[in-house]
């Protein structure tokens, strides 16, 4: 049996007005053992996050980006599919585990049918299968992203390297929160002065984070107009900690969809975090990963 080894990471998306735009790539991974087996079927086994509740054979999200990827390919489908996935990213959260399922599987497939693939094909069947590029483009990639999509539709994304002293701190509460019930939320139209507003922090937050990471700066570039007070029905704790955080002076967000919150820490509100957050939520602190997700085959380990 041909075997190799995916690690993708965790991804925050939209880092507060770069809605639908700007991703990181977190420090935090599930890891997926996939081979081609001679036998007919799939073979699924899952620890770890979502143990017990996903999918066991063919509507596991990596074996369905398997599959996806092969036809995309012109690879004939393998007569069996074996899964070992020990997952780490909290599901619904709004930390990227969808996006992480379907990039592993994808690169799963091109690194076993051995043929040439371009990433940007990648990238483009990973937000097919997403609806949208925030998440993938760090997933796949590393670091901080912009990501945007042509006029034809085919997505785009450039790279950028945090300044190291940008320390992630992610807060996942136990409540989960849909993404589709985050995206139901969201207004048809916005006022221009709130789209204004954020295209003004977006362009600052990148300015923060990849080369004057001060709080102030990080504060008044991560405030947002478009996405965040009108989910806040759907996770009012999530909202009101965001709320707490940054009256107290800490950069803080709603990490993607939510309900996890993200906050940046440095070193005037390290010590600031703990307190305002309370027994309910799990606090981690994390790194950018620079690299994204990283494929091996065993015998090159």
């Amino acid at each position: 049996m041909r075997t190799v080894d995916i690690r993708v990471p965790a991804t925050s998306a939209n880092l507060g007005p770069g809605f639908d735009a700007l991703g990181l790539a977190l420090s935090l991974y599930d890891e997926v053992e996939a081979g081609l087996t001679g036998e007919r079927g799939v073979e699924v086994s899952v620890s770890g996050e979502g143990a017990g509740e996903v999918d066991l054979g063919e509507r596991h999200l990596v074996v369905r980006a398997m599959r996806e990827a092969f036809g995309r390919m012109g690879v004939a489908q393998p007569a069996g599919i074996r899964l070992r996935c020990r997952n780490r990213i909290p599901h619904a959260r709004g930390l990227g585990s969808s996006s992480a399922a379907v990039c592993a599987g994808l690169l799963a497939a091109r690194a076993l049918a051995e043929v040439e693939w371009p990433d940007d094909e990648v990238f483009a069947l990973a937000t097919e299968m997403e609806g949208h590029p925030d998440n993938v483009a760090p997933c796949l990639a590393g670091g901080l992203t912009v990501a945007w999509s042509d006029h034809a539709g085919a997505p785009h994304m450039v790279k950028l390297a945090p300044d190291q002293r940008v320390r992630p701190v992610v807060l996942v509460p136990s409540a989960r929160l849909a993404t589709e019930t985050a995206r139901g939320l969201l207004p048809k139209d916005v006022p221009h002065k709130d789209a204004s507003f954020n295209a003004g922090r977006a362009a600052l937050l990148i300015a923060a984070l990849t080369q004057r990471p001060e709080t102030g700066l990080l504060l008044a570039a991560t405030e947002d107009r478009l996405h965040q007070h009108y989910r806040a029905p759907a996770m009012p704790q999530s909202a009101a900690l965001v709320e707490r955080l940054r009256a107290v002076g800490v950069p803080a967000v709603v990490s993607g969809a939510g309900p996890t919150v993200l906050a940046f820490s440095t070193s005037d509100t390290q010590d600031l975090i703990a307190p305002e957050v309370g027994n309910d939520w799990h606090i981690q602190q994390m790194d950018v990963d620079p690299v994204g997700a990283n494929v091996q085959f065993p015998e090159t380990r």
